[in-house]
């Protein structure tokens, strides 16, 4: 991100098919391990916001990607902040665990994009993401973090071009 532009964050979403339904035994690590993880983003450096349900503690009662698909929405400083708490804190090990609770992914599963700092997406902004990305594969509007793309380069995707009249 340069300073001659807006300031930007970025948004993921992430989904996961449950193998279970989210109250059998078979998951209950997986949901024992939800409230230290979110305390562990929520404290994480350059952590923005994360979606929860009202009156809840986390999103896993949103199903707005189908009944058995969780979801886990957030933003971050930068990229790097969400790196940093996705690969290299307790984080990892849930990741690692994810065959036990949720099934294969057969096509993208995580998007990132960039926002306006301040901007939260919703869920429905979130999932336009993810298909834009599963139709069109990663671009400065939805990409991953194997094919990634700055904050400038989302800008100038939706700046008119030089030398353009503004209306």
């Amino acid at each position: 991100m340069t300073s001659s532009g807006p300031a930007a964050h970025l948004a993921q979403l992430n989904v996961a098919t449950l193998s279970h339904p989210l109250d059998d035994p078979r998951i209950a690590p997986f949901v024992e391990l939800l409230d230290p993880v979110n305390a562990a983003a929520d404290g994480a450096p350059g952590f923005v916001w994360r979606l929860v349900e009202d009156g809840a503690a986390d999103a896993t009662g949103l199903r707005p990607a189908g009944e058995d698909v969780i979801v886990n929405l957030s933003v971050w400083e930068d990229q790097e902040a969400l790196w940093d708490f996705a690969y290299r804190t307790g984080h990892l090990d849930v990741v690692r665990r994810r065959r036990e609770w949720f099934q294969r992914h057969v096509q993208a599963h995580l998007v990132l994009w960039w926002v306006p700092a301040g901007h939260l997406p919703g869920v429905g902004e979130a999932l336009e993401r993810l298909a834009e990305l599963r139709a069109h594969g990663p671009s400065p509007r939805a990409f991953t973090f194997a094919a990634s793309f700055t904050a400038a380069e989302a800008a100038a995707v939706h700046a008119p071009p030089h030398g353009a009249a503004e209306a």
